[in-house]
């Protein structure tokens, strides 16, 4: 991939933008009625909207990309109750922005977030901080609906935050610190007409997600593969629909861990994507020969093989061990249409 590369108006093939003189009818189209009886778990949405490239840029040690698509309805999250925003008569796109690792090319989930400034000649236009965000084709990202003020050229203005989480591996000493970075994007009404848009009247609210989008200067936010984790994998529980990979570490696994320790790592996901899910609170205990090894807190922390996962060092003999999480507070993310039922329990995973 070419990290440098700018797109000012390339986008997928037939994607395009919604304007902001778009009328409210039009938009209404773009969200038909919500599933009736819609399961607490994932399922196939209404629809799905394509997504354009307006831009991506680096900023410090990250690489942020800013990708757009029709203005639509989404739900956040506060403890364990999700509430629908709906669209506003004078939105004008769905913005989002997606950090990643430019050496990895890792999405990094970043929970102290992102700012986005939407500038036209100088002045503000939009100021927001994005929601992080999962969707079933567009993966992890900060997205929000903002309103614009009509065609012409705007500056997307994006700050990240620094990590708190953990880092580890290659990662450590990276990413702590905040950065921005700036792209133009050249907005036009007429580029609503190109803009995809499938509807799935035969299948919506089937147990079930569709694909992951693809953009080719885009990765794709995903947790490793349960076989692609290191160490021992202790194995797999799905609890409120998320599912939870526990893999254990010992220090020929990975060399930020000295003789005498351990290293548990919880990697939640979403079914059939592994789209990660991040900012919850996991409490485990670790329990060896009948023993307490660990009963805390998981911190959540980032690794180039891990992903983005929950863990904790615990000073062990190097025995097998016998591992429960409690999930004492589901994903803190907004969601897209066909997550908004699912992972909001807090359950008790054994493995």
């Amino acid at each position: 991939m070419n990290r440098r590369r700018f797109l000012a108006t390339t986008g997928l093939a037939g994607a395009s933008l919604l304007a902001g003189c778009g009328s409210v009818q039009t938009q209404s189209t773009r969200a038909p009625p919500l599933v009736e009886g819609r399961p607490d778990a994932t399922y196939r949405p209404t629809h799905v909207e394509g997504m354009g490239m307006a831009g991506m840029a680096e900023a410090g040690d990250y690489m942020v990309g800013l990708t757009y698509s029709y203005p639509h309805r989404f739900w956040t999250v506060t403890g364990t109750d999700a509430a629908q925003v709906d669209i506003q008569d004078g939105d004008s796109l769905h913005l989002m922005a997606t950090v990643w690792d430019p050496e990895t090319e890792m999405v990094l989930p970043v929970s102290a977030g992102v700012a986005i400034t939407v500038e036209r000649d100088g002045k503000t236009v939009d100021d927001k901080s994005p929601w992080p965000m999962i969707s079933q084709n567009m993966g992890f990202h900060y997205g929000d609906n903002y309103q614009l003020d009509g065609d012409g050229r705007y500056t997307l203005r994006v700050r990240v935050n620094g990590m708190t989480e953990r880092r580890l591996g290659a990662f450590s000493g990276r990413f702590g610190e905040s950065a921005e970075a700036s792209v133009n994007f050249d907005f036009a009404a007429a580029a609503v007409q190109d803009l995809s848009y499938e509807e799935f009247p035969e299948t919506q609210g089937e147990r079930a997600a569709v694909d992951l989008m693809e953009m080719s200067m885009l990765p794709t936010s995903q947790a490793p593969a349960t076989d692609a984790l290191p160490g021992t994998l202790l194995g797999t529980q799905t609890g409120s629909d998320g599912v939870y990979a526990a893999s254990w570490l010992s220090p020929s696994d990975a060399a930020f861990l000295a003789e005498g320790e351990s290293y548990l790592a919880i990697s939640p996901r979403t079914p059939y994507n592994r789209v990660p899910l991040p900012m919850m609170s996991l409490d485990a205990t670790v329990q060896q020969d009948g023993e307490t090894a660990f009963d805390d807190a998981l911190t959540a922390a980032v690794h180039p093989e891990l992903g983005y996962h929950y863990g904790a060092v615990v000073p062990t003999d190097g025995s097998e061990p016998s591992v429960t999480v409690d999930v004492i507070a589901p994903p803190q993310v907004s969601r897209h249409e066909g997550y908004e039922t699912a992972f909001l329990g807090t359950p008790s995973l054994s493995f």
